[in-house]
């Protein structure tokens, strides 16, 4: 999709990024010349992630991080910096979801979401963004969000609480930080296959092709498309680009297929 020399000389950190989004665009952002680290709570999944990147060629560093901690962040940021000694990109992409009503939702359930995703990215963001600040050096930020963080969803009180409040973020700070040659986007997937969602939010084949009537697309997204976009937001390609928000869920949030039937495709 992009020139093989796009990321060329550029660092980015990708929070949660040991598997499904995160890993694809470690993966892509790799081959098109960046240097990746990549964050998560899990070391082993981590190796294993570096193990499957190194193999495709992609420089990559790992760093165990848990978002919802501030001093852990920190720390991310000081072994990055030390490791290639600059930092250009911040692709928050670390989350917590699962389906519950909201009756049922424990006060539990509810801070590990927004903790993970609001506070995370925040407490990410705001260091990230102090960095580049004081050294005067350019920056990328890209959150992921997701569709009902503007309509809402039956079931995702808690995470459509966060991404909305992200959503906000990525605008707020898009405006304060544009001075500063830092630009911050976002991404909302819809159904994306093969990643971690998926096995959460339709684990059996009854459910997705549930899922999939009410995509008009008729198909579920790839990862590999989520990478694509991320990159050219993160890229100079995009060096007009802030405080944007693209959906990518195959124009399942607009609902144009209400009224019609239709025999969904994989």
């Amino acid at each position: 999709m992009l020139p093989a020399d796009t990321l060329k000389d550029r660092v980015a950190v990708i929070t949660g990024g040991s598997s499904g989004l995160g890993l694809a665009m470690a993966d892509y952002f790799g081959r098109i010349g960046a240097s990746v680290a990549i964050t998560g709570r899990s070391e082993e999944r981590l190796q294993a992630a570096a193990a499957h990147l190194q193999e495709r060629g992609v420089e990559v560093f790992t760093v165990s991080m848990d978002v919802r901690h501030p001093d852990q962040v920190d720390a991310t940021l000081a072994a990055v910096l030390g490791k290639f000694g600059q930092v250009d990109i911040l692709v928050n992409n670390a989350a917590g979801n699962f389906v519950v009503p909201a009756q049922d939702l424990s006060i539990n359930g509810w801070n590990a979401v927004i903790n993970i995703v609001l506070n995370g990215t925040f407490y990410c963001s705001r260091a990230f963004g102090k960095h580049w600040i004081s050294t005067g050096r350019p920056g990328s930020i890209l959150n992921i969000v997701a569709t009902y963080a503007w309509t809402g969803g039956p079931g995702t009180v808690h995470s459509a609480s966060a991404k909305a409040g992200v959503l906000a973020m990525t605008r707020t700070l898009a405006v304060e930080w544009a001075p500063h040659r830092i630009r911050v986007n976002a991404i909302a997937p819809g159904p994306i296959d093969k990643t971690g969602g998926a096995d959460h939010l339709w684990p059996t084949e009854e459910a997705a092709e549930r899922l999939l009537a009410h995509i008009p697309v008729g198909r579920f997204g790839e990862p590999e498309e989520v990478a694509h976009a991320a990159a050219y937001l993160v890229s100079d390609y995009a060096g007009f680009i802030t405080g944007e928000c693209l959906v990518m869920d195959g124009g399942a949030w607009l609902g144009r297929n209400l009224f019609t039937e239709r025999t969904p495709r994989r």
